[in-house]
């Protein structure tokens, strides 16, 4: 009896079972680990935590600490008595101490150990099992007499008698082990089905993780890059602002040296005039009128001219420079503009040229990278061609942000953009720019270095020179921006030109002298 309590003990208040894996609680009460981490969950919506056993209320969510003296018990316990624990079912008649039932006889419905089960009737009637929790549900609760079949149309285990004379007569019958296998077969399927689900969402859990990991080196990645941005953010900023206050103070100096020279020559009228009025108070003093009359050097006492003289130059020491300090200050603009690419773009697009579509007399390097003019090639005339000068890159753009750079000629003409594919590859309007289905930048010594944009025969030119031959070219489809940068310390934003695309975009190359070069890698 004493095992019998001890066995008893050992059982988890939620699932009756022998505990696994036991924790307790403030309260002191233990509960397998699993089986209170579902009260507690279930708990969770009303924000109000309670002890299954004790109803104790805990104002936050209950630690859970492990029983470890507990669990040695129970693994203890099973080791001795593994038998008992695989079914949990004991003999009816040991009564003096607990005895695992190796069988159970649903006539007598009862658990027999082996020992009881040596003396217990053979007869037909005393049909044995398996040991069940529950005997009650193998008997027919109408006629109290075993269930031997399975009525297929109402889906029910039967006993004999209603078979014969109950509601059941006449209907499809089956023996309980040939309707028990059919069905296994049926489980077999769905188990088959299920299994397939679950490799299925195995798999795409696999696909979350691989992404969210993604996801995490992304954000990281962007996370460094951004700190980089703003580390040379702050250091082009302190730089200008060494610069703009070593140009406000050089000038308050010029303006400091001539104002004190100004004021010394001043100082020195000063005294000068302040000589003369003494000598004038001198004369009007005296009482001799040959004497006043005679006196000489009075005639330019009052010099206007000269006082209006020394008034101007007070005048012509100016102020300070702000238009130059303005423009010095204008650099704050490229630094902001630089953002854009610094932040969004990781690596530059890698872009190939497309020979297919090159004209006769551009030639195309091996790597695809590069364009330059030369003599006549001899490829085949395809609609796909252009007549003059151009060529397309191999991949076309239909969403996200994208950039790449060129690096250009500085002798020569030449322009770099985008254009639908359904721009018109022969013709006078076939050049990018020249329609309303492509846009670009040119430049070059032909143009004075100067830069223009150009969509639709319409051009803007770029109001400074640039002699930068590395130029940026920013795509962000959705938003409808094409952006060129120069590519100087810092980068420039050179224009950005705004439209709704309704095509995907090709990288757009037009060259008449020297050469342009596509560049790929990592912007750091």
């Amino acid at each position: 009896m004493a095992s019998a309590d001890l066995r008893q003990e050992l059982d988890c208040s939620i699932c009756l079972s022998i505990y696994t894996d036991p924790v307790n609680l403030r309260c002191g009460h233990n509960f397998c680990q699993v089986c209170i981490d579902h009260v507690l969950n279930t708990q969770e919506k009303s924000r109000v935590y309670t002890c299954p056993e004790c109803r104790t209320k805990f104002r936050k969510r209950p630690a859970l600490q492990r029983n470890i003296t507990l669990c040695n018990i129970v693994g203890r316990f099973l080791s001795t008595r593994p038998d008992q624990e695989e079914t949990g079912i004991f003999c009816t008649y040991c009564i003096h101490s607990p005895v695992p039932a190796a069988k159970s006889c649903l006539l007598c419905e009862a658990y027999l150990c082996d020992k009881h089960l040596r003396v217990h009737s053979k007869s037909p009637e005393h049909v044995l099992s398996d040991p069940t929790t529950s005997l009650g549900n193998r008997k027919c609760s109408a006629h109290k007499k075993i269930l031997e079949y399975f009525c297929s149309e109402d889906a029910a285990c039967i006993c004999v008698s209603c078979c014969l004379i109950g509601e059941h007569r006449g209907h499809k019958m089956e023996s309980l082990d040939e309707a028990s296998e059919k069905k296994k077969e049926k489980l077999k399927t769905v188990l088959q089905k299920l299994t397939t689900k679950r490799e299925e969402t195995e798999k795409r859990v696999l696909r979350l993780q691989e992404r969210r990991r993604e996801d995490q080196e992304k954000a990281a990645g962007v996370t460094d890059r951004v700190t980089a941005l703003f580390r040379d953010i702050r250091r082009q900023l302190e730089d200008l602002k060494k610069r703009v206050l070593s140009e406000i103070s050089r000038q308050e100096q010029c303006v400091s040296l001539s104002v004190s020279d100004l004021i010394r020559q001043l100082e020195i009228k000063k005294d000068e005039l302040s000589r003369k009025m003494c000598h004038i108070e001198e004369l009007c003093n005296m009482s001799d009128p040959v004497t006043v009359l005679q006196e000489t050097g009075t005639g330019d006492l009052c010099d206007t001219e000269d006082r209006e003289r020394h008034d101007n130059q007070v005048h012509e020491v100016g102020d300070l420079d702000v238009g130059l300090i303005s423009g010095k200050l204008h650099t704050l603009s490229d630094i902001i503009t630089g953002i854009n690419i610094g932040i969004y773009v990781q690596e530059a697009t890698d872009i190939l040229l497309d020979v297919n579509t090159a004209a006769n007399d551009i030639h195309i390097s091996g790597d695809m990278k590069t364009a330059s003019r030369s003599p006549s090639h001899n490829r085949p005339e395809t609609p796909e061609r252009f007549q003059y000068h151009q060529v397309l890159s191999t991949r076309r753009f239909s969403s996200g942000q994208h950039f790449w750079e060129v690096e250009v000629s500085k002798s020569g003409r030449w322009m770099v953009g985008m254009c639908y594919p359904s721009i018109d590859r022969r013709g006078d309007y076939s050049y990018i720019g020249d329609n309303n289905k492509s846009w670009g930048l040119c430049g070059g010594s032909w143009y004075n270095n100067q830069y223009t944009v150009r969509h639709d025969r319409k051009g803007i030119c770029l109001p400074d020179n640039i002699s930068c031959d590395r130029v940026i070219i920013y795509l962000d489809y959705e938003a409808g921006q094409l952006s060129f940068y120069s590519l100087c310390d810092p980068i420039r934003h050179l224009h950005t030109i705004t439209a709704i695309f309704t095509e995907p975009l090709h990288a757009a190359l037009w060259v008449v002298g020297g050469c342009i070069k596509i560049s790929g890698g990592v912007r750091k």
